[in-house]
């Protein structure tokens, strides 16, 4: 029998040092709700819990964003409203003063009211803001500044609210043509090309257009019109004789014919191609490109730009140099970096509208101010389809946010938070044996004091 070493003393000692420390463990994570309160706890799971915890604040917080995003539209679509409620005062007040039956006093008066209701528009443009940030007056659309256009493109516009600010140079190709006989036993075509020669070329557009050989009564003598796809005349020659090797220029064509044109087989179909190249300042590296074929549209989406080519390309092609700055406004709509969404609102002053200069004191005035103000309706109408489509995204985006939250928070918990029911059970297990071996250590303490019966 050893004193001085109590080997079930200290056994005891460890085992009530570690009942003491899993059970202060579990009154911890009872008291905090929390089944992680240090690093010690779950080393891998308190990573993964705050990684989760960053996107769940940041889910939240774009929440919020895409709720001040919606504000910002209603505050813009709401004086938009106002804006077209004006509009439509000045229209019905241009019909009125179309009627012949109002004096030039009464028309004056008109006059009046509308310099007043132009004012106003003007004053809902600049005074329109949110969180001291202007929102009609053109600040939040992005603008194109037109170099030099050698191209002849005839409006160039940002169409993509991403598209990077900085400098480009769009390259339009040389029109080259291309045709194909409007029936089968057409013959005699033997070329189709751009007459330089001719002043027309300068004013070719790509598209599809018919040349329509018209019999005259003469032998091989034709009347020709050219027109395009939509059945619009171009250019027309009267008494032209076709023969073979004969050629005629029209519209900008010219069409050479290595056999006499034959009556009753008339129509001949010309493809007017261009290829438009949008590239970095300088031309050196391209970064997109389109070719337009038989386009019956007016306007050509390149990279982000909107080109409006109209009837102004020139034949032997050209470039042109813009600079572009981007005044979207951002949201940020995502708990990540670079998960945005990007929104431009127009100009809607009325010299944007093209409402500014109207002239009701006339009859010939007033009716042209109809159709000024027809197009200007419109232009506001569009405006506010396209923030009301926003809002209608943010909301979903809302609701998106709101439920990956909920969920990414369901799983966090998962991690982080106690069972407090199986913990209960785990705390009772440990007081349990911290009170146990309390009582064993006083019996093991109690056993050196046997050795006294020895020595009586």
């Amino acid at each position: 029998m050893r004193i001085n070493n109590n080997i079930m003393a200290l056994n005891t000692y460890n085992q009530m040092t570690t009942n003491d420390s899993k059970a202060a463990s579990s009154i911890e994570k009872l008291s905090s709700g929390y089944a992680i309160n240090s690093a010690a706890d779950n080393a891998a799971g308190l990573a993964i819990s705050e990684k989760m915890r960053s996107q769940i604040r940041g889910l939240d917080q774009a929440s919020s964003n895409a709720q001040d995003g919606i504000s910002m539209i209603q505050t813009a679509e709401g004086a938009l409203d106002e804006t077209e409620t004006i509009l439509q005062r000045m229209r019905e007040l241009s019909v009125q003063s179309s009627n012949d039956t109002y004096t030039a006093e009464d028309r004056q008066a008109i006059q009046d009211e509308i310099e007043q209701l132009t004012s106003e528009i003007n004053r809902i443009s600049t005074d329109t803001e949110f969180n001291n940030k202007s929102l009609l007056d053109g600040s939040l659309e992005n603008q194109v500044d037109v170099d030099t256009n050698a191209a002849k493109i005839s409006k160039i516009s940002v169409d993509d609210p991403k598209f990077a600010a900085g400098d480009y140079t769009i390259t339009t190709s040389a029109i080259t043509f291309g045709y194909a006989v409007g029936d089968v036993n057409q013959t005699g075509v033997s070329a189709v090309a751009v007459e330089t020669a001719n002043t027309d070329a300068e004013n070719i557009a790509p598209g599809e257009y018919t040349l329509e050989l018209t019999e005259t009564g003469d032998e091989n003598t034709f009347d020709v019109t050219l027109t395009d796809a939509d059945g619009n005349e171009v250019a027309t020659l009267e008494n032209q004789t076709i023969a073979s090797g004969g050629n005629i220029d029209i519209g900008g064509i010219n069409v050479t014919f290595a056999a006499d044109a034959e009556a009753g087989r008339s129509d001949i179909v010309v493809d007017v191609t261009a290829t438009f190249a949008l590239s970095d300042d300088g031309g050196a590296t391209t970064l997109t490109s389109k070719t337009v074929t038989n386009s019956t549209e007016s306007t050509v989406s390149l990279g982000g730009l909107e080109l409006e080519i109209n009837d102004t390309l020139d034949a032997a092609g050209g470039t042109a140099t813009i600079s572009t700055n981007n005044n979207s406004v951002t949201f940020q709509i995502g708990a990540n970096s670079g998960q945005t969404t990007d929104m431009t609102i127009s100009d809607m002053s009325a010299h944007a509208l093209g409402v500014d200069e109207l002239d009701l004191t006339t009859s010939e005035g007033a009716t042209s101010a109809i159709d000024i103000l027809d197009d200007a309706i419109n232009a506001v109408s569009s405006e506010r389809s396209k923030l009301g489509a926003m809002q209608n995204r943010l909301e979903h985006t809302i609701e998106n946010l709101t439920t990956s939250s909920e969920n990414l928070t369901s799983a966090e918990s998962r991690i982080r938070d106690v069972d407090m029911a199986k913990e209960m059970m785990e705390m009772t297990k440990w007081t349990t044996l911290q009170q146990s071996a309390t009582a064993m250590m006083a019996q093991a303490n109690a056993q050196p004091e046997q050795v006294l019966s020895l020595l009586r």
